[in-house]
């Protein structure tokens, strides 16, 4: 109970409270009498300490570093007696517990520490016994949802009915799994959602120490089962202030959905081995008749007699080489599920299917939005925060297709824009098949060495050279074949007199001939170009 609830009860009517105003509404768990001097070895968290002033008596000039050390144990709030052995407290020690925060109350002269002792004793196990009744009736009602056949849906339903507000589960990253309220009822102007509609989890403090902050409002608890991290148990109050039994009634909760998610996990386990199978036989043209591949597809929730577009995310080779193999998988089912759940929210019938170092989609094709704005929103809802992880990735998209005959082909295209998007613009990069232009044809040249030498003996020492003349000239050659040798417009971007820059031209046709006259040249020169933006030859 709090300060002020204490000064509430009867056995303390006509107390006062002489300092630390800002600290009754700090929690009592406990009381001790001081009637010894070296009191401060004994004290402990969450205390109401009562003294009659004898042990103080004849130190009153070190009262004011008393309420610091008691403070730095953080001590509920001193009571004392005065007039037997103390007629008044100093000033600086009252100055010190206003600032510190501690409250110090004055006790009446006729009641009796057992009085105290007796009534705050037991106002406190009737809380705690309150706390825990309410703590077995929540979990007997998760129970009996979990028995039924509940999900994660019903959990959060019935919590909200037990614990009013929202009540909502969440990825470890904050990617809402389900909710007590729909989508339109999260309020977003406190702060609690980023733009995407992901919980900000790391904002908040988990489980009891969501109540160092009363402010917020809200309070969450992890649902760990073993050695994993599945997620939050998350309650929006309804304008209340939370205190210790809603965190145990989420812990509970939290129990009983780790039960959920791991049931939902296995289950899950054995149908992404099928589905993922068969995806394979999809993509490789092996699934079969196109009518039953149809069927067999929509008994699988996927809906694919419609315009598709086919996205590949392939997470990023090489990184965290350090990871134990325990580590990784956990780290690719994460991904997969944030990839699930982001595309799901814009195409429920669409296909996910995760393999070890990338994610398969195969969603709708909408004629309102290109396929690669689409992708790209989604992939900056995954990456980070989102709940893909710190793990980088490259994400390739296809052509529209109207055929599920063309899947193959689609994937191919979409893996095709993935690698040559990660060259182009390194990890991370977004790249859709339509847009590659001549990094298609340049991709398809199985010998690396091929290209880098054609590059080198093209450019000569504009290929690899990076001190500052040699970067000028290069960026003077790219505009001026970007302004198809336009020499004022060049001048003009570069911010070149006339007259120099016909000196440059003459100086990059000594390195490279005279490419200002031969178009075949001048071809090699704009290929060579586009060979040197490519990573990783």
């Amino acid at each position: 109970m709090s300060v002020r609830d204490v000064l509430s009860l009867s056995s303390l009517s006509g107390a006062r409270l002489l300092a630390g105003e800002r600290g009754l509404d700090r929690v009592v768990q406990r009381l001790n009498v001081m009637e010894v001097p070296d009191i401060l070895p004994w004290t402990k968290p969450h205390e109401l300490l009562l003294t009659t002033g004898y042990p103080l008596r004849e130190t009153p000039q070190s009262l004011s570093d008393l309420v610091t050390e008691l403070e730095s144990r953080r001590l509920a709030a001193v009571g004392i007696k005065l007039g037997r052995y103390l007629d008044e407290l100093p000033a600086d020690m009252l100055a010190a517990a206003d600032l510190v925060g501690l409250p110090i109350i004055r006790l009446p002269d006729d009641v009796a520490f057992d009085d105290i002792l007796n009534q705050v004793l037991t106002d406190i196990l009737n809380r705690q016994a309150a706390v825990l009744a309410r703590s077995e009736e929540a979990h007997r009602a998760l129970v009996s949802v979990v028995l039924a056949g509940g999900g994660l849906e019903a959990i959060t339903d019935e919590l909200s009915r037990l614990l009013g507000g929202t009540v909502m589960v969440t990825t470890p990253d904050g990617r809402l799994l389900a909710s007590s309220d729909s989508a339109d009822a999260k309020p977003h102007g406190r702060g609690v959602f980023d733009a995407t509609g992901r919980f900000r989890v790391e904002r908040f403090k988990h489980g009891s120490r969501a109540l160092d902050e009363p402010g917020t409002g809200v309070a969450l608890v992890p649902i760990l089962a073993g050695a994993l991290d599945h997620g939050r148990v998350v309650l929006i109050s309804a304008g209340r202030t939370l205190d210790e039994s809603d965190i145990q009634v989420l812990e509970r909760a939290a129990a009983t959905a780790a039960l959920v998610i791991t049931k939902e996990l296995a289950v899950a386990a054995v149908e992404s081995k099928y589905q993922g199978d068969f995806m394979r036989d999809l993509l490789a043209g092996r699934a079969g008749d196109p009518l039953h591949t149809v069927r067999h597809c929509a008994s699988l929730g996927w809906a694919i007699d419609r315009p598709l577009t086919v996205v590949v995310a392939q997470l990023e080779p090489g990184e965290n080489p350090d990871l134990e193999p325990d580590d990784l998988r956990p780290a690719h089912e994460r991904f997969a599920t944030a990839w699930g759940i982001v595309v799901h929210e814009r195409d429920p019938q669409a296909a996910v299917v995760g393999y070890s170092q990338e994610v398969v989609v195969v969603m709708g094709a909408s004629g309102r939005t290109p396929p690669g704005e689409a992708v790209r929103h989604m992939v900056a809802q995954v990456s980070g925060d989102g709940g893909g992880g710190r793990r980088s990735f490259s994400t390739g998209v296809s052509r529209v297709v109207t055929d599920p005959a063309l899947l193959p082909e689609a994937y191919e295209q979409a893996r095709r824009a993935a690698k040559v998007g990660r060259q182009m613009h390194g990890p991370g990069g977004v790249a859709d098949f339509d847009s590659l232009g001549v990094y298609r044809l340049l991709s398809l040249v199985p010998d690396s060495a091929e290209l880098t030498s054609f590059m080198r003996e093209t450019l000569g020492e504009l290929a690899s050279r990076e001190d500052e003349e040699t970067v000028d000239l290069r960026t003077t050659l790219e505009v001026l074949l970007d302004t198809n040798l336009n020499v004022a417009e060049t001048a003009r971007i570069l911010h070149f007199h006339y007259n120099t820059l016909r000196y440059r031209i003459g100086k990059l046709e000594r390195l490279l001939g005279s490419f200002t006259t031969d178009s075949h040249l001048r071809l090699n020169i704009m290929l060579a170009l586009q060979v040197r933006r490519m990573r990783g030859l």
